[in-house]
């Protein structure tokens, strides 16, 4: 969609030039700002991907940092040698994108995961691996978010005025501990319902998140693998259970429920080899 009002668009290369004007707005791949009705109040445009971030890069300290301009093709054909095991999970997150190739050469996982929509994949991802968010702030200093703390509603993320997701960061060693994942939707090819995936550390312990149905992201860790009971327990306690034309709070709930349950037994098959 022709964004009509935008009168600027600054392609900035270092971080000074990254401060906002009145009306500007930070524009990573562009393909949801594209796509929906253009915000009368942007009238200009901060084109992220003009910084030159590498796409990925190996810290010293063992950390995989992806920058948040890096798109969904790039995320996918990452080397084995710095995605592991983490490369079919990744696989998985774009294809639940329900986007074409093209679209993939474009987007970018952070501006999935800024946008804060409930099916966030890029969230999922970060939060199964134990991973944080890197901010730019404003005033020149930077902050850590773990990711489960990063979205906290539908399109509302702890992101203040004027900061910039810079990259995800993940743990490199969790890459290659097992996963399992579930997606839903009403359709086979219809918009994503509902997401939950899991992690099995070497200690045995398991992480599961849930997200999609829920207008935020949920995060439990459990000592061990838990009994079903246990971990529907914990699902009794989510509150902000989220329904619209594309499923119903309740349904999404339930599918929920059951896909919280596969990924526990799915895992608890691979107890003794994470």
């Amino acid at each position: 969609m022709d964004l009509a009002q935008v009168t600027s668009v600054r392609m900035p290369r270092s971080r000074a030039e990254l401060a906002l004007a009145p009306g500007e707005r930070f524009l990573g791949g562009g393909t949801w700002m594209y796509s929906v009705p253009p915000d009368p109040g942007v009238t200009g445009l901060v084109d992220l991907t003009a910084m030159g971030w590498k796409p990925y890069t190996l810290r010293d300290d063992d950390t995989l940092r992806i920058a948040a301009t890096c798109t969904w093709e790039q995320l996918i054909t990452m080397p084995e040698e710095l995605a592991g095991d983490a490369l079919p999970f990744f696989r998985w997150a774009a294809r639940g994108l329900l986007a074409s190739a093209k679209v993939w050469r474009v987007a970018t996982v952070g501006g999935n995961l800024a946008l804060a929509f409930p099916a966030g994949l890029m969230n999922l991802v970060a939060m199964s691996y134990g991973g944080s968010c890197l901010v730019w702030r404003a005033d020149g200093s930077k902050r850590r978010v773990p990711a489960q703390d990063f979205v906290t509603a539908v399109m509302t993320t702890v992101l203040g005025p004027g900061e910039v997701l810079r990259a995800i960061e993940l743990p490199r060693a969790s890459l290659a501990h097992p996963v399992a994942y579930r997606t839903w939707a009403i359709s086979p090819l219809g918009r994503t319902a509902g997401l939950a995936s899991g992690r099995l550390r070497p200690d045995g312990r398991l992480r599961i998140v849930l997200a999609g149905a829920t207008t935020r992201p949920y995060l439990f860790a459990f000592d061990g693998i838990p009994a079903a009971s246990e971990l529907a327990a914990r699902i009794d306690a989510v509150d902000t259970w989220f329904g619209d034309p594309h499923g119903s709070l309740e349904w999404r709930r339930m599918m929920t429920y059951r896909a919280a349950e596969e990924i526990r037994v799915e895992l608890s098959g691979r107890e003794g080899r994470a």
